[in-house]
């Protein structure tokens, strides 16, 4: 059943995406900066916790999770620490999704060689 929960909420936030992509004039860099700040204002309201309780990896995986991350990481961070929590809990809280990205990206970097669009 947690698998089906996971595919079922992955799948729709990965449907919406497709959806604003075909239907809008919106670039996908807006789409996934907006998805980003979906995150924040529905973890902000107390929405997007539940959902990745229920959903597990269907709800924290997408571009949406990595904005619940950064908001729930400055929110646990205001009440430990104070206000400069929220300069910090974010960034600590995906600190090892961004390393891991820079590394990863690092690696393929240096397997394939980049071509200009031209």
């Amino acid at each position: 059943m947690d698998y089906l929960k996971a595919f079922l909420i992955g799948g729709i936030i990965c449907a919406i995406g497709q959806i604003l992509i075909d239907k809008t004039k919106l670039t996908p860099a807006r789409i996934l900066v907006s998805f980003v700040v979906a995150g924040v204002v529905l973890t902000a309201f107390g929405v997007y916790g539940p959902l990745v309780e229920w959903a597990g990896a269907g709800a924290s995986v997408p571009i949406v999770g990595f904005g619940y991350l950064l908001a729930d990481g400055a929110i646990k961070a205001i009440q430990e620490i104070g206000l400069f929590g929220a300069l910090t809990g974010g960034v600590k809280a995906a600190s090892a999704g961004i390393a891991a990205s820079i590394f990863f990206a690092f690696i393929i970097a240096l397997i394939f060689k980049p071509k200009d669009k031209s």
